[in-house]
């Protein structure tokens, strides 16, 4: 099931929302990408840096589980999301 594009970023705003409520992560999300604290408030309206949120969540299972737990996710959504949002598309070496 392929998500819209208005849902895609839904879900990384919560994304979003749960890093930053999240006092052990967010810490190692804005070192490991140079981020402050108006970087995510700027990167709230930018569909790339949602896209860069996700993928950072998608780089540790027990990451994604807790996310979707807190917000009430299925645990693909995520995924989904992120394959709709900026930079997200499957690369084909083919």
């Amino acid at each position: 099931m392929t998500l819209s594009r208005d849902a895609a970023e839904t879900v990384g705003l919560k994304a979003l929302a749960w890093l930053a409520a999240n006092e052990d992560l967010l810490p190692v999300f804005m070192g490991a990408t140079g981020a402050a604290e108006d970087d995510l408030r700027a990167g709230a309206e930018d569909p790339a840096f949602l896209g860069a949120v996700l993928d950072f969540v998608l780089m540790d299972d027990a990451w994604v589980m807790a996310f979707c737990a807190d917000s009430g996710l299925d645990t693909e959504t995520p995924q989904r999301a992120r394959a709709v949002l900026p930079g997200g598309a499957q690369v084909h070496w083919t």
